[in-house]
């Protein structure tokens, strides 16, 4: 694995911008204004990236439409953390093939995370010849080259080495929303959990510079923006790899601090690096949502050592307490793996209790899912799935039974919102935790903060009323 992290110049990213000129003219010649489609599956670090491919293919003179029926480029932005979401993919990818009959100069590509792994990128050349180029995470900068080179050259292009990763400030996007942004803030992994594919196919942990993150997050204020979550596989590292001594505890009290109504979110954290610092940053800036997702995995400290988490419980646990200690309405959320090979029932057991003992109000869960070249696909894994989805019921059963409870409790209670959108004849907001609020309203509320008394709760939202009315 290349471990050295470049900077991509302000001349190598003028280079793109040309090749983009290039695309604008071709299809200006051809009189016609070409169409693109993005699909993005997995975390919200894709969403980001594929708001820079957007970007790079509008300055290339493309429109973006919401299929792949018809569209002159197709874009899969993929994620490797489980079998089932490569398996989809490559599914959705097969079907690629009608669209590709029926509008034969479309051209289809490949990226993101699944695009980093050997064993993808080779069945790919082999077995999907209609699919016209491949690149990994770390040559996304290079996106305009390598669509102009499928163009201009009508072959087969495959951008898979492995490159060091890098930092490129400047690439265009197109957001999804300009109320509710994704800012990133660092790339890759360096922890290395033995059952994550992560820091093989994203490379190490890079940071960007303090300067350009509270550059782009001025802009976005400028331009509206109510929300603004901060990505990274790790965010907790952030800083870790820059002279000045700045670390993420530091970089959210400026952000803080900028002017604007707004809230300030972040994922991922991971407790080995989450620190008393950050939980009283959090507790000391308004600004700074109260709504904390760290992931445990597991309730067992001998299956969080066999994961490499860097933690066992009781330091979670610690950790849990002095963040609930120094925010009392602190909204916590994390990711729990059942069946890591080679887990016991009494193991098992202790995750529940762990659920148990802090509340979550809600859990991202996931059966474990073997990802080739990781250290866990060749662990030992005696247990039956049968034995591991009953597992994984339990486990939601009583997580769900938490959430209701706690969602219960919000009935009667004003919570100030963000109104961000609309489902059907209900208009939807979010509370500061993050939680799901449905109401009736006017649409014009959408982009405003409003109090809105709470009137229902289900197991994963809440429904409630303007105050007042």
């Amino acid at each position: 694995m290349n471990t050295k992290t470049t900077v991509i110049t302000n001349e190598q990213l003028a280079g793109q911008f040309a090749f983009c000129d290039k695309i604008a003219a071709y299809w200006h010649e051809k009189n016609v204004t070409p169409t693109a489609y993005v699909e993005t599956y997995g975390c919200q670090q894709n969403e980001a990236d594929s708001e820079k491919l957007r970007g790079y293919l509008t300055q290339g003179g493309y429109a973006i439409v919401g299929e792949a029926e018809g569209a002159d480029v197709v874009v899969m932005n993929t994620c490797a953390i489980r079998e089932h979401a490569e398996q989809r993919v490559f599914g959705n990818l097969g079907a690629l093939t009608h669209t590709k009959r029926r509008h034969p100069g479309q051209k289809i590509f490949l990226c993101g995370c699944m695009a980093g792994e050997t064993k993808v990128s080779e069945r790919i050349k082999h077995s999907y010849p209609h699919v016209d180029g491949v690149f990994s995470t770390h040559h996304l900068w290079q996106f305009p080259e390598i669509l102009w080179n499928v163009l201009s050259k009508a072959k087969r292009q495959f951008y898979v080495e492995d490159e060091a990763g890098s930092i490129a400030e400047g690439i265009p996007q197109v957001r999804d929303s300009q109320l509710k942004t994704w800012v990133s803030i660092m790339y890759g992994c360096n922890n290395f959990c033995t059952y994550c594919i992560v820091p093989y196919v994203r490379g190490r942990e890079r940071s960007r510079k303090k300067e350009d993150i509270l550059a782009e997050c001025r802009t976005l204020l400028e331009n509206g923006a109510k929300e603004i979550t901060l990505l990274g596989q790790n965010v907790n590292s952030y800083g870790k790899d820059l002279e000045g001594g700045v670390d993420f505890a530091d970089l959210l009290a400026e952000i803080a601090q900028l002017p604007g109504d707004f809230l300030i979110r972040f994922m991922t954290s991971h407790p080995r690096d989450a620190s008393e610092k950050l939980f009283d940053t959090m507790a000391k800036y308004p600004k700074i949502a109260k709504q904390l997702h760290l992931p445990f995995q597991s309730g067992s400290s001998r299956v969080l050592k066999a994961m490499n988490r860097h933690y066992d419980r009781e330091t979670y646990l610690k950790k849990v307490n002095y963040a609930k200690s120094v925010m009392p309405d602190l909204v916590l959320t994390s990711d729990v793996i059942v069946g890591f090979p080679g887990e016991t029932e009494e193991e098992f057991e202790e995750t529940i209790s762990l659920i148990q003992q802090v509340h979550y109000d809600s859990l991202f869960t996931f059966i474990f899912s073997p990802r080739t070249g990781t250290p866990a696909a060749a662990m030992a894994d005696p247990t039956p799935k049968e034995e591991k989805n009953r597992r994984f019921d339990k486990l939601c059963a009583v997580q769900n039974a938490i959430s209701e409870e706690i969602h219960n409790a919000y009935v009667g209670k004003a919570q100030r919102c963000l109104v961000d959108g609309q489902d059907k004849d209900m208009l939807t907001a979010r509370t500061e935790g993050g939680r799901l609020v449905r109401f009736e309203g006017d649409p014009a509320l959408i982009g405003t903060y409003q109090m809105i008394t709470i009137t229902g709760s289900t197991t994963w939202s809440l429904t409630g009323e303007l105050k007042g009315n």
